[in-house]
């Protein structure tokens, strides 16, 4: 397995699919997906299939202005690779990029992968009456 941030071997079809049937993007629009990655740094997690030819496995997407904060999204793995770290390289990749370094916050959102993202050095909201949103649900079902 390897990792990289090269946006010309990210597989969108397969960065929609599998967001368009996500609990956090259902139905998201092909178009949104890929104004997001070309808004965004991203880094796929690529494995070779039966005939030895790399496909991709995994993604994960920074908002970020690489000087102060960053906001890490859509992080997925393919089921069949669940289980062998590959969520893990690429948030690590993602924390040891040199355009990255000594940014003041990062955050994202779970619902259930807490004990992976704190193996990793993320902790709970310090104080999270402090934070608020401003969240549209079902915008891609409307």
């Amino acid at each position: 397995m390897r990792v990289s941030f090269d946006p010309a071997e990210l597989d969108i079809e397969l960065i929609h699919a599998f967001l368009s049937g996500s609990y956090w993007a259902a139905g998201i629009p092909r178009e949104v997906v890929e104004r997001s990655i070309a808004g965004s740094l991203c880094v796929g997690a690529y494995a070779p299939d039966e005939a030895g030819i790399d496909e991709q496995i995994g993604f994960a997407r920074l908002i970020t202005d690489r000087a102060t904060f960053a906001w890490l999204a859509d992080v997925f793995v393919l089921p069949a690779h669940r289980g062998q770290g590959v969520a893990r390289a690429m948030i690590e990749a993602l924390q040891s990029h040199p355009e990255l370094q000594g940014l003041r916050r990062w955050m994202l959102v779970t619902r259930d992968m807490q004990p992976l993202y704190e193996k990793l050095g993320w902790k709970p909201l310090r104080h999270p009456e402090r934070c608020m949103e401003r969240h549209v649900e079902d915008i891609y079902r409307r």
